[in-house]
C-alpha cells in the first residue's frame, strides 16, 4: 500500500474538509506515492518518535498533532521542528496529521473521551457550520432513477441515520442547441421541451468533487444544469466537543476521582464546587476554553478540557464545574483510536502504537 492509500483510509474516517481553518493537516512530509513498510501512530512527532519509526521499520508516521504548524522559512535544524523534518526526510519517512479533522469527527477524539468516561446519549457540543451542501439539478424523467441512484451511491442524500434522502418536482425544461452542440434529445436550431424532474439532495462538503463528477458522468445531457449551495444548517454529527450522561448521578468529588482514574491524570485543576450532583458531562480534548459557554448552554454539570487560564475559571459563574486535566491527558487515547481504526481497515498490515513519551509536562 502507498502513503496515499493509507491516508485516504484515514480521511474516510476524518475528512480533512472538516479541519479548522487555522490548522495544518494532511501529508506534511514525504511522497504520497511511496510504498509503506509500516505505520507508527503517535500523538506528537518528536525526534525520539522518528527514531522509534526507524527502529520499527515504519516509513509512515501518523501523528495527531502536526509537527509543522506555521510556515518554515528555513530548515537548518535550529529547533525541534526543523530537526524532526530533517531526520524524517533523511530516512524517507512520511508524516501525516489529521488534528482538528479528527477533533470534529463524530467518532473521533471527543467520542473516545466519552467512551473512557462511560458517557452515553452523546451529542456534539458545538456543531460545525457551513459543512452541508445542497445540490439542485434537472433530470429527464426517463433518466431519474439512474442519476439519482448514482448520486446516492456516491454519498449524496445522507442525513444522520437516514440515506437516499431527496426531493423532486415535476416540470418542463427547454433549450435550443446551436450548431456546435450534440444534443441527447431534440435537434439543432430548434427549441426543445423535455419533461424533467427537479431533483434536490444534500451532501457533506468533503464529498463535493465526487458528487459533481458522478452527476456529470451519469446525467444524459451534454450540458448539465445544476447549482450547489452551502446551507446554514448546523451539522449535528460534525463539530467540536461532546456532551453525554453518566449512568447515575455522583458527587463532584466522586466524579473528579473517576476522571483522574480513567484519564490517568496526575491532578485536576477545577473551579469551585457547586455542591450539586454530576450527571451531564461535557468534554473537549485539548485547549477548550472557547467552549465554556457552549458547555453551560448545554446544561452540563461539569466541563472536562485542558489549558484553561486563570481568569477563564471565573467563567464558570457558579453554573458549572470546570475541570482541567491537561492537554496530553485529554488526548492521550487518540493514538489508540487511530490504531484500532487502521487495524480494522487493514488487518494484515504493520500498524504500531508508539511507545515514545511525548508529553512535555512533568509533575513534581
Amino acid at each position: 500500500m502507498t502513503v496515499k492509500d493509507i491516508t485516504q483510509i484515514l480521511e474516510d474516517f476524518a475528512p480533512l474538509a472538516y479541519a479548522e481553518d487555522f490548522d495544518n493537516v494532511g501529508l506534511l512530509v514525504g511522497n504520497a506515492s511511496t510504498e509503506v513498510s509500516g505505520v507508527l501512530v503517535t500523538l506528537d512527532t518528536l525526534e525520539n518518535v522518528v527514531d522509534e519509526a526507524i527502529a520499527k521499520k515504519c516509513n509512515l508516521i501518523v501523528s495527531f498533532h502536526p509537527i509543522i504548524f506555521g510556515g518554515l522559512k528555513k530548515i537548518t535544524g535550529k529547533n525541534y521542528v526543523e530537526r524532526v523534518v530533517i531526520k524524517a526526510i533523511k530516512n524517507d519517512i512520511a508524516i501525516y496529521s489529521n488534528h482538528t479533522a479528527l477533533d470534529n469527527t463524530r467518532h473521533g477524539v471527543n467520542a473516545k473521551i466519552c467512551e473512557i468516561l462511560g458517557l452515553s446519549n452523546t451529542q456534539i457540543l458545538i456543531p460545525q457550520k457551513n459543512t452541508i451542501k445542497k445540490l439542485t439539478t434537472y433530470i429527464p424523467s426517463d433518466n431519474l432513477e439512474e442519476v439519482k441512484n448514482a448520486l446516492f451511491k456516491a454519498g449524496a442524500g445522507e442525513i444522520g441515520n437516514y440515506s437516499d434522502c431527496s426531493f423532486t418536482v415535476e416540470g418542463n425544461g427547454t433549450y435550443k442547441a446551436n450548431k456546435y452542440a450534440n444534443p441527447t434529445k431534440g435537434s439543432i436550431g430548434t427549441t426543445h421541451t423535455e419533461s424533467e424532474i427537479m431533483f434536490t439532495c444534500v451532501f457533506g462538503k468533503n464529498e463535493e468533487s465526487v458528487i459533481i463528477k458522478t452527476l456529470l458522468s451519469s446525467h444524459p445531457y451534454e450540458e448539465v444544469a445544476y447549482d450547489i449551495q452551502t446551507i446554514e444548517n448546523t451539522n449535528q454529527y460534525i463539530g467540536m466537543g461532546m456532551v453525554g450522561k453518566l449512568d447515575k448521578e455522583i458527587t463532584e468529588t466522586e466524579f473528579l476521582d473517576h476522571l483522574k482514574l480513567k484519564m490517568n491524570a496526575k491532578l485536576v485543576r477545577h473551579s469551585s464546587f457547586l455542591n450539586k450532583p454530576i450527571k451531564k458531562v461535557a468534554v473537549l480534548g485539548g485547549s477548550g476554553s472557547f467552549a465554556i459557554g457552549a458547555a453551560k448552554a448545554a446544561g452540563a454539570d461539569v466541563f472536562v478540557t485542558a489549558d484553561l487560564k486563570y481568569h477563564q475559571f471565573y467563567e464558570a459563574e457558579n453554573q458549572i464545574v470546570l475541570a482541567d486535566i491537561g492537554h496530553f491527558e485529554t488526548e492521550q487515547f487518540t493514538k489508540n483510536l487511530l490504531v484500532d481504526y487502521l487495524t480494522k481497515k487493514i488487518p494484515n498490515f504493520a500498524i504500531h502504537l508508539s511507545e515514545s513519551i511525548t508529553n512535555p509536562i512533568n509533575y513534581f
